[in-house]
């Protein structure tokens, strides 16, 4: 199941590669390979046994094997890669669904798509650190192609901006991953998740450390987080949606499976310093976000101020070591799947506007819900999400942040939720300054989003409200998950959230 659900949109690549022709065939073979892998990674969450807990449904052979060193083939889920299996079959799909309208260079480009999933499909099932930093590794090929071919904008500045910012990540992930390798004897995961790892053949500090720098840039956390704006401005919409849905998700698992679970003692000695690293991104994120009168440069930055919340999150574990560290935790997952969701229908419908007015310039636009009724609501749900409203994913998400968070950094998580109040200006000038207003005689010929292109936020939308109204559809899952992270270190308080 796990081999299914990562390789075979590889397979579907090679055989556009080899044998599909017409633009029609190479979307015919892509779309299908994509509403299959969904419906896999559906499959994989729903086996997924909450009773059982641990890490289920796991595949091991030995690829090179050696005297001394043996890499493994060694895939498995728990509750919280489970959650993102799922999360990426679902943005995929949506990623697919709206290039459907790409004409240029057809075939590479959703060759280059394909190999996206997979690669990120590999990173959330790995438990083999060596094939874990090679799909790590392997989505920047992609991604560096997607964007600096069919972007828009300095494209190629952005795509290689993108490319040192993770490629130096990178190799901060494979000194650490090499002194665990001599320290301990193996990439297993599951080994080093059971290790002492407080004598390392390095300073156990200097590891964490490194491991926390390659996951802070994915995430991004501030002041690492220069690459995302610049990325999402120029990339076509599709990579805009893998990109904030769920590429950041990766520096945040690996904040949560690495850093939070191999290094509890040390991730409490940094709970402070993550906390007000966190609040930081938060405020800043949501500061800077005011400023912007470019769409997507408006969505990437309040990225950054949603993804601090994941931080927050992962402080609380570190400073509680106690039951509501849990709570925070668990808070931390779940807004890492509420984000992927809610960020990826933002872009989909930025890119609907995009195609039909031919400009993201805020100030140009006003007026378009008469003439796009369907991407009103659709933008709507989605920027109400964004900001908190109660009833949908991102609410719930937030709370278990605040609740987790609160009763040790008081003063923190009250100006962290200074976020939340920032982003409900922001995002209700935003949903004023396009869809209502006085209309422009300018847009009188735009159409609503064709039946194509209401698929992808149709699903979208049913993920936003379904977690926003009974969350333990993912928080029992990720519960389980955060109980496997925090082992017996702490106790595990937090059930399905009902």
């Amino acid at each position: 199941m796990l081999t299914a659900v990562v390789f075979l949109p590889v397979a579907a690549a090679i055989i556009i590669a080899l044998a599909a022709r017409s633009p029609r065939a190479v979307k015919g073979v892509a779309l299908t390979a994509f509403v299959a892998d969904f419906a896999l990674a559906i499959a994989v969450f729903a086996r997924y046994n909450t009773g059982d807990g641990g890490f289920q449904q796991v595949e091991q052979y030995d690829w090179l094997p050696g005297e001394s060193v043996v890499f493994q083939y060694l895939l498995g889920v728990d509750g919280l890669s489970a959650t993102m299996v799922l999360l990426t079959g679902l943005l995929g799909l949506a990623a697919m669904l709206v290039s459907m309208n790409i004409q240029h260079r057809v075939r590479e480009y959703f060759v280059f798509l394909l190999l996206l999933q997979t690669a990120v499909m590999g990173v959330f099932a790995s438990l083999d650190f060596i094939l874990f930093f090679i799909m790590w590794e392997l989505e920047l090929v992609p991604m560096f192609f997607l964007i600096s071919i069919w972007g828009t904008g300095r494209k190629e500045y952005s795509a290689m901006k993108f490319l040192v910012f993770t490629f130096v990540g990178s190799a901060f992930m494979l000194v650490s991953i090499l002194v665990l390798y001599f320290s301990v004897g193996t990439f297993d995961m599951r080994v080093l998740l059971e290790s002492d790892l407080r004598n390392l053949v390095a300073p156990v500090t200097v590891v964490f450390g490194l491991f926390f720098a390659a996951f802070a840039i994915k995430l991004p956390v501030w002041p690492v987080h220069t690459w995302l704006p610049d990325a999402h401005t120029d990339a076509p919409t599709a990579v805009s949606v893998m990109l904030a849905g769920v590429l950041l998700k990766m520096g945040g698992y690996g904040l949560i499976r690495v850093n939070v679970a191999m290094f509890p003692e040390v991730t409490q000695q940094a709970a402070l310093p993550f906390a007000i690293l966190a609040v930081i991104s938060i405020l800043f994120g949501a500061m800077v976000t005011l400023r912007q009168t470019d769409l997507k440069r408006l969505i990437a930055y309040s990225s950054v101020s949603h993804m601090g919340y994941v931080l927050l999150g992962v402080a609380s574990v570190g400073a509680t070591g106690g039951a509501l560290s849990s709570v925070g935790l668990t808070g931390a997952a779940l807004q890492m799947f509420t984000h992927g969701t809610i960020t990826g229908l933002l872009f989909v419908m930025v890119g609907v506007v995009y195609d039909k007015a031919h400009t993201r310039h805020i100030p140009d636009l006003g007026g378009l819900a008469a003439r796009m009724p369907y991407a009103a609501v659709a933008l709507m749900v989605a920027g109400l999400a964004s900001l908190g409203l109660p009833g949908l994913s991102g609410f719930v998400a937030e709370i278990m942040v605040f609740l987790g968070t609160f009763p040790v950094y008081g003063v923190l998580t009250a100006l962290a939720a200074l976020g939340v109040v920032v982003s409900a200006g922001y995002i209700l000038w935003t949903l004023r300054g396009v869809m209502f207003g006085p209309a422009k005689e300018r847009w009188a010929h735009i159409g609503d989003a064709t039946l194509v292109e209401k698929v992808a936020p149709a699903l979208l939308i049913i993920a936003v409200v379904a977690v926003g109204v009974y969350p333990a559809l993912i928080t029992d899952a990720l519960s389980s998950g955060v109980g496997e992270a925090l082992a017996d270190r702490i106790t595990t308080v937090v059930g399905g959230l009902r």
